[in-house]
């Protein structure tokens, strides 16, 4: 059987990626340091504790395991906090993957596939955004992700790795089975904020920003179940087994939704009574983000097929309330 070590398999995207590469016979291997990640989030084969730039520790699952490729999410990704932390966004980020990158020279595995971002895109210049679009991050997360995406390149090139590099939009949702799903301290993500001020009596959820050059004001943005992105990942993954060389995919909808559309999907799934406030812009926002993810449709056969804002809306929510239910 196959075998991928997934860092940061603990967490939001790397946990439903461990469950569809388990889905799809991989033995899968999951490194996290649980400094975000959640320990009952990995179901699916052994957690390694232990942090990506911990190189004797990294070695020594590589040594016990042998994976034939690393899947790599470990990273902080919180926008805000890499405008006020900097610092841990290029230690954590940036130089923890170079870490990475040299125990897996040093042991002989050559095949990383990458979580990456559309915020290394910045803002944009034309749209939907294509993989050739210009990349000028504005803020360190995308930064750090930038600059890692440069490394693997010359790993690449200097040493014989294949990397199949993916840019995620805004990945959304929650297992439609329930067994796993969205958490974070503090939570940043705006779908998870609107369910939880809509089942929590006086809640409020902050619009911010409602003066853009958008249809009704606010903010656009491409958001995909993140079991879709889970499919991507084992896609890309089959293929980097051959592959040499990098390979980048966007992966997204090429459908936008606004954050106001997106409140009265709540609405209406929760049974209204969600408070909405306008709040001014977060410094930096663009007013749409919307991807073009036909690379991947036509490299990869990857069709998102679960990405309806009423879907995501419908799984992020039992997911929510299941944890009311059974905190």
């Amino acid at each position: 059987m196959k075998t991928v070590l997934v860092t940061g398999g603990a967490g939001y995207v790397g946990s439903h990626c461990c469950k569809a590469f388990a889905a799809a016979g991989w033995n899968v291997v999951t490194l996290d340091n649980l400094s975000r990640g959640w320990r009952d989030a990995v179901k699916w084969g052994p957690l390694v504790e232990a942090d990506i730039a911990d190189r004797d520790a990294v070695g020594a699952a590589i040594d016990r395991y042998a994976p034939d490729l690393v899947a790599h999410f470990a990273a902080y990704a919180y926008v805000g906090e890499s405008v006020e932390q900097p610092d841990l966004y290029y230690s954590n980020n940036t130089a923890g993957t170079l870490a990475l990158l040299e125990t897996m020279r040093a042991k002989g595995v050559a095949r990383i596939l990458f979580s990456s971002t559309c915020a290394t895109y910045g803002n944009p210049v034309r749209l939907p955004i294509d993989e050739d679009h210009p990349q000028a991050p504005i803020n360190p997360y995308g930064w750090s992700k930038f600059i890692i995406e440069r490394m693997l390149e010359d790993y690449c090139q200097a040493y014989g790795f294949s990397s199949t590099i993916l840019r995620y939009f805004n990945a959304a949702g929650c297992d439609p089975d329930g067994e796993i799903g969205e958490r974070h301290e503090p939570e940043p993500h705006a779908i998870p904020l609107a369910i939880a001020a809509a089942l929590k009596e006086g809640g409020v959820f902050r619009v911010n920003g409602t003066a853009f050059d958008t249809r009704d004001g606010s903010a656009i943005r491409d958001y995909i179940h993140v079991a879709d992105l889970a499919d991507a990942h084992v896609l890309a993954a089959e293929k980097l087994l051959d592959a040499t060389g990098v390979e980048i995919f966007n992966l997204g909808t090429g459908t936008g939704t606004s954050v106001l559309e997106l409140a009265d999907t709540v609405n209406r799934a929760t049974g209204g009574g969600l408070q909405v406030v306008h709040a001014p812009p977060r410094p930096g926002d663009p007013a749409m983000l919307v991807a073009s993810a036909a690379r991947a449709q036509a490299k990869l056969g990857w069709m998102p097929s679960r990405s309806s804002i009423d879907f995501i809306v419908e799984t992020a929510l039992r997911w929510q309330q299941s944890r009311l239910q059974h905190p």
